[in-house]
């Protein structure tokens, strides 16, 4: 039986953003831990000096940003690039939930729904990927969530930005066949995250996946072995559910 190779994370900088929610956290801890070069990014300030301190990271390797702000973004893109040539890897674990019914849902709410998933993320790949592109290789991973493969009932602004999300990395897939940069989505179920905090639904936490458990699944993903790709992982919980 040939085992396939993984690739090795020493050395190699990964970028990840939403740093200061539950999964990125524990992601951006088991990706140092692993010896990679980790830069961080979020949008809570004492979350994420707080995550910078633990890390051991300079100050040139965490960013606040806002995913709804484009110069924010670029500001990070920018910075990053003076440091090194491209980044090696390119986590995506920001996003917002907005959960409520159709008719209690808000046009702003949903625009900001889709500016903050869906343009965010197209801004951070367009920041990222031409250097990658340029040297023929590189992984962007990004958590489209459960939702943006099966939708709920009141996941209307939601699932539309997720949804958005997995068809605009299907198709940049397509732009990348003569190239090894690699791109997979990561669907999630219920993770026992701040993200659930400003939901109001009744769930069952103890039933959810842990925030360090999602994060092995983002390690694994992170050393793909060189010859393949994990198009896509769902990963849910054995039994979650609103009650």
């Amino acid at each position: 039986m040939v085992i396939a190779h993984m690739e090795k994370l020493t050395h190699k900088h990964v970028l990840v953003v939403g740093a200061t929610g539950g999964i990125g956290a524990a992601t951006a801890r088991l990706l140092g831990q692993s010896g990679a070069t980790v830069y961080i990014a979020g949008r809570d300030r004492s979350k994420l000096q707080d995550l910078a301190t633990e890390l051991g990271l300079p100050e040139t390797r965490s960013f606040l940003i806002d995913m709804a702000d484009p110069a924010s973004i670029e500001a990070m893109s920018a910075s990053i690039h003076q440091q090194i040539p491209q980044l090696d890897i390119l986590v995506n674990a920001a996003g917002i939930g907005i959960i409520k019914p159709l008719e209690q849902l808000s046009l702003d709410e949903f625009r900001y729904s889709i500016q903050v998933n869906l343009e965010g993320s197209f801004l951070l790949v367009r920041s990222f990927l031409p250097a990658m592109k340029a040297s023929g290789k590189g992984l962007i991973i990004n958590m489209p969530g459960v939702l943006g493969k099966v939708p709920m009932a009141g996941a209307a602004a939601y699932s539309a930005s997720k949804y958005g999300l997995v068809g605009m990395m299907q198709s940049i897939r397509e732009e990348l066949k003569r190239t090894e940069v690699r791109i997979t989505n990561i669907f999630m179920g219920g993770v026992d995250s701040p993200f659930w905090d400003s939901i109001h639904l009744r769930v069952q936490k103890d039933k959810m996946i842990r925030s360090d458990e999602a994060a092995r699944a983002v390690w694994f993903l992170c050393q793909q072995p060189a010859s393949a790709v994990v198009s896509e992982m769902v990963l849910q919980p054995f039994n979650h559910q609103a009650i």
